[in-house]
């Protein structure tokens, strides 16, 4: 009896995890937007239940083809904040719809979920106070480095052929905001996340000028809109959206927007230019993950 049941569970979260988010929406009128309270410039709270960003944006823009394709006069979106740690099984349980926050495309997540186009291709970077003197991998050893929970950035710098024989500490902050406090209040040396995110952070910090981002670039990784596994047309709606926003430029216009215009709440600039990797990717829309770009 108990493995009965145990069956049928799997099979009803089997169920969830393949379901057909277009009918979802149509038959229910609403959809459920994951942001980030944090994520830089890509997907963060303005208070009071406000999310805005890049990614928020461009999914308020997909999210507005759908209610077209389905013929809806009004949808309903809802905004769930996620975090590092919940954005996938949220995703896969049907909780939330559509992720939109600073999400890496990578080939062990493409196992459980599905991605969009790349929108952003992210380089993870060093953030430091300005008088640490550190300004490469090298110098961290004995120091303490900040992270934020659930995320890959950390492996990432063990993993780099200049980290050998470097010996840090980790610490974790729960969110972005949290990991920058850390830095910030000196429990942290540095801070190893994505550029635009460590960006978005120092614009929006008390004393923007006493923090800088330095050393190499750890890694190259796609970013991407979340959505269910083994929903194709589900997908194909959010990817043909995308790739009309990129072939008309209006993807490269939202990028001026949040990441090199004044934005809110503090109207201060991330001042990020895209990168070649970001606009190749607009120029090409594909879905390819994180282990593509590494191949030489």
């Amino acid at each position: 009896m108990k493995k009965t049941l145990l069956v049928l569970a799997v099979a009803a979260a089997a169920g969830v995890a393949h379901a057909d988010t277009l009918k979802k929406i149509k038959d229910s009128g609403a959809v459920t937007m994951g942001v980030r309270e944090s994520s830089g410039a890509l997907s963060y709270t303005l208070g009071d239940g406000k999310y805005v960003g890049y990614h928020v944006e461009i999914c308020q823009k997909v999210l507005a083809d759908v209610q077209k394709q389905l013929g809806l006069a009004k949808l309903d979106v809802k905004y769930q904040p996620v975090t590092s740690q919940n954005r996938i099984p949220l995703v896969q349980n049907g909780t939330v719809d559509i992720e939109c926050g600073s999400t890496t495309n990578n080939a062990t997540r493409q196992k459980d979920v599905a991605f969009a186009v790349t929108t952003f291709v992210e380089e993870v970077r060093i953030a430091v106070k300005a008088n640490s003197g550190i300004s490469n991998i090298a110098q961290l050893n004995g120091k303490t480095v900040a992270t934020t929970t659930g995320t890959t950035s950390v492996q990432t710098l063990r993993k780099h052929e200049r980290a050998t024989g470097v010996d840090f500490k980790e610490v974790f902050g729960k969110d972005h905001a949290d990991s920058f406090l850390l830095l910030e209040s000196g429990r942290a040396d540095a801070f190893v996340m994505d550029g635009a995110i460590l960006a978005g952070n120092i614009a929006k910090a008390k004393n923007p000028a006493e923090f800088k981002i330095v050393g190499e670039v750890l890694s190259v990784e796609p970013i991407a809109i979340m959505m269910r596994k083994d929903d194709p047309a589900f997908k194909k709606a959010v990817d043909d959206s995308i790739k009309a926003m990129m072939k008309s430029g209006d993807i490269a216009k939202l990028w001026t927007k949040w990441f090199e215009q004044p934005i809110p709440p503090s109207n201060t600039k991330v001042g990020m230019a895209a990168n070649d990797n970001t606009k190749a990717a607009w120029a090409n829309p594909n879905d390819k993950p994180m282990e593509e770009y590494a191949k030489k």
